[in-house]
């Protein structure tokens, strides 16, 4: 298959992504894929492909792309201003690239990771049943690696028919982005190896996330937390999980985290908040709010009924 798409500038850290690869953390490998599941799967709807397929992800700045076909496209997630020959395009909607258009993004507003769809999904290496990149062991994605300049994408498959350009995601059906986010969480199985002063601390403090950050989970500072209790032995862990090792220091385990531990887990953020979580970058700030298992359940089907919405109806044949 020809290239769709050039690669004239990949970015800071542009790579392929999909919503992961689940079932091997038995063998060590993490699931990967996308930080913000939400933005992918809602950028692969608008251009009518499955949710699960391969995309762009684009850390802090936006690659630029030459078309060398027509081809549908949209950009969700992080606000980099997205421009098609120079002139601003609309994120979280479908806008039809013509044979020689370039799509760029002329900066960073708000977030830090933005998502690219096109039609018919990008032909990428799979690995372990996903075409997600984990650049630890160089697999999957493009070659296993970031985006380069002169890069040749491709597409997985034909565009779905019919293509539609235009269609959207209102912004009141998007996550509710923000630096500084509230982000709920459900108790985990060590929550009681907190002090009681200690539980208090963890949902009144205002978090700031460090330097030591990345897609494996990110490292929060503040006050310090008291931990009690023996040592664990290692445990299954998953995205989302919140773990206090000795020093006090909470860490939000992301899309790359490793896949078992001992350090406490006090909670894990809830589904429907984790796409707020993978926008922040180092610097920021985030809040953590005590929910019942119901809330975070009702939650995450509010926003799994938006990304419903998107999906083709019998008026679009």
């Amino acid at each position: 298959m020809s290239a769709l798409l050039v690669v004239e500038d990949p970015g800071l850290h542009t790579t392929i992504q999909d919503l992961g690869r689940p079932g091997h953390r038995l063998g060590g490998v993490p699931p990967s894929g996308a930080m913000d599941r939400f933005a992918i799967a809602a950028a692969n709807l608008l251009v009518g492909n499955p949710e699960g397929a391969a995309a762009l992800e684009c850390a802090l700045t936006g690659p630029s792309l030459v078309a060398r076909a027509h081809v549908l496209v949209a950009t969700t997630g992080a606000d980099f201003e997205p421009h098609v020959n120079g002139e601003p395009v609309p994120t979280w909607t479908g806008v039809l690239l013509a044979a020689g258009d370039e799509l760029s993004f002329k900066g960073r507003r708000a977030g830090a990771r933005a998502y690219v769809a096109v039609a018919g999904g990008l032909a990428a290496d799979h690995w372990l049943g996903s075409a997600a990149t984990y650049a630890l062991v160089g697999r999957g994605g493009f070659h296993g690696r970031a985006l380069k300049r002169r890069d040749q994408l491709e597409a997985a498959g034909p565009a779905p028919r019919p293509s539609i350009a235009g269609r959207t995601l209102p912004e009141t059906k998007r996550p509710r982005y923000s630096p500084e986010p509230l982000l709920g969480v459900v108790g985990g199985p060590h929550l009681k190896r907190l002090s009681a002063s200690s539980r208090k601390t963890f949902y009144k403090e205002r978090w700031a996330v460090s330097r030591e950050s990345d897609r494996m989970g990110y490292r929060l500072e503040g006050a310090q937390l008291e931990i009690k209790g023996a040592d664990l032995i290692s445990f299954g862990l998953a995205m989302g999980c919140i773990q206090v090792p000795n020093n006090g220091q909470p860490i939000l385990l992301m899309a790359d985290h490793q896949t078992a531990g001992g350090y406490p887990v006090v909670g894990a953020v809830c589904r429907a908040d984790l796409p707020l979580a993978a926008q922040l970058l180092p610097g920021d700030h985030l809040r953590f709010e005590d929910v019942s298992l119901e809330a975070a359940q009702e939650r995450w089907r509010r926003l799994r009924a938006a990304l419903d919405g998107l999906r083709p109806t019998d008026a679009d044949s």
